[in-house]
């Protein structure tokens, strides 16, 4: 039963404090739009493909086809953190994060070098194909293009979040100008394997988002609307993108996508009970955190600071400093041993970043 906004206020308790970015902030209203929960997750999860590097990392994990829904929801819950969680849970989740991504290492059999999904540069790439991709979804499908002030505010709080990663925050574009050359300059070393062809296809479903316990009924209720969003989320790639995907969707299907697009996370945007129920639906770990913000509960505590000033108050590492020994003693088992990485950090991450479910092969986050 859909439940009032009234009622789903008092469901929830207020966060600690705002974060790093709060109400004011350019990151919540352009996050919180129904245009970021499939369109531009979605966008963002498929053009990290077309590195080579993380493609092996992702294909080599099976997390993403042995459990499709629960990948979902554990990443959307870990970027609904870093846009409107509290300063110590998303500092403690991030920190975490770094473990699990200790054992996202091997080898690439597509360039024939190896991957690490710690490594500061395949982080960038996975930071900025989000960011971008939620919004050019909220400028394309929701209420247009942000003002110039708008616009430069957003991407000094992208280099803010990026201090949560392994990431050296000065290598991270301040500007659409400086954002359009940082893809420019990735263009020549993007590649698609078979296999990254494989999970592309198998994401662009987009069924796999919604929980395996779904009713068929449901299931086919949903279909029309994700045919819907799956052709809008293709019109937002770039001609060369689709043609290494193997996409052949033509102009005449980007313009006939747009509106229904746009009426539908229209609607969604006007009745927070539906864009709320439809996130309990697609990310229900992703909840408890954002929904202190789509439904209005202000912060016990309203203030904000950056997550280097987390770091330092909750005495956690800068990301590129932590945990040496445990990523020292992944890479002496994968390249010196020729074993599996370990598990370690991944039962812990449950408790952070959300569940990764018993019955499913716990295969990285």
């Amino acid at each position: 039963m859909l439940k009032t906004r009234y009622q789903l206020r008092k469901q929830f308790e207020p966060a600690a404090d705002y974060g790093f970015f709060g109400p004011d902030s350019v990151t919540w209203k352009v996050w919180s739009h129904p245009t970021s929960y499939v369109l531009g997750f979605t966008r963002s999860v498929t053009i990290e493909h077309l590195d080579p590097n993380l493609a092996a990392a992702v294909v080599q994990s099976g997390g993403v086809k042995y459990r499709p829904h629960t990948r979902y929801a554990r990443t959307m819950r870990y970027f609904a953190l870093v846009a409107f969680g509290a300063a110590e849970p998303t500092a403690k989740a991030a920190d975490v994060l770094v473990k699990v991504h200790s054992k996202a290492i091997g080898h690439d059999p597509v360039t024939g070098g190896e991957y690490d999904a710690n490594r500061p540069d395949s982080q960038l790439w996975i930071h900025m194909t989000a960011w971008h991709s939620i919004l050019t979804c909220y400028e394309k499908f929701g209420p247009g293009r942000l003002s110039e002030a708008e616009e430069n505010q957003f991407w000094a709080e992208c280099a803010r979040a990026a201090e949560l990663q392994t990431i050296d925050p000065d290598t991270v574009p301040r500007s659409r100008a400086e954002v359009r050359e940082y893809f420019e300059q990735w263009r020549p070393h993007l590649a698609i394997s078979e296999a990254g062809q494989d999970m592309v296809d198998f994401i662009l479903q987009l069924h796999v988002a919604l929980p395996p316990d779904l009713p068929a009924w449901q299931k086919r209720v949903f279909a029309p609307a994700m045919s819907i969003m799956r052709r809008g989320i293709i019109s937002t790639y770039p001609r060369h993108f689709r043609k290494m995907f193997g996409i052949t969707q033509g102009p005449v299907t980007d313009a006939l996508v747009l509106w229904p697009n746009k009426l539908l996370h229209g609607a969604a945007r006007a009745f927070p009970e539906v864009s709320f129920l439809f996130m309990q639906l697609l990310a229900p770990a992703a909840v408890e955190v954002a929904a202190p913000v789509i439904l209005g509960i202000p912060a016990r505590n309203a203030t904000t600071m950056t997550p280097r000033e987390a770091q330092a108050k909750f005495g956690f590492d800068l990301p590129a400093e932590a945990h040496p020994e445990l990523r020292a003693k992944q890479r002496a088992r994968v390249f010196d041993e020729g074993i599996r990485p370990s598990d370690e950090g991944l039962v812990e991450s449950e408790q952070h970043i959300g569940a990764m479910q018993a019955r499913e092969v716990p295969a990285g986050a």
